[in-house]
């Protein structure tokens, strides 16, 4: 069983920022990737940024220069640093993490979401 747990969102005005943090527990042997997505009514889920644990990273075109994403591997931390926010980033924001639960079981699992709104 693993759990992620998000904190973080929130309504912010337009040029602000934004931290989100996830924190992963349970039975976890090897995490491949965290990062975040995000879903806005009526579209479909999309990545938003990821890190892999060999510090790779893949970021959503329109967030690049905006958003970092920072992982603790020590800790299975992933967090979303949000600036320059603007109205169309608002969304619900996952936590996600791919991951081993044992030598051969791999998942992706997901946090609960945390609502970002971006107006003024």
């Amino acid at each position: 069983q693993v759990n992620l747990v998000e904190s973080g969102g929130g309504l912010v005005q337009p040029g602000g920022s934004l931290r989100l943090s996830c924190a992963a527990s349970g039975t976890i042997f090897r995490i491949v990737a965290m990062g975040w997505y995000r879903q806005a009514p009526g579209k479909q889920r999309e990545l938003v940024a990821t890190r892999n644990s060999g510090g790779g990273t893949n970021y959503l075109d329109s967030v690049k220069g905006r958003f970092t994403v920072y992982r603790d591997n020590a800790k299975n931390t992933v967090d979303l640093q949000m600036n320059s926010l603007k109205p169309e980033d608002t969304a619900v924001y996952y936590c996600n993490m791919r991951g081993y639960t044992s030598v051969h079981d791999w998942d992706d699992y997901w946090g609960q979401g945390t609502q970002v709104t971006v107006s003024s």
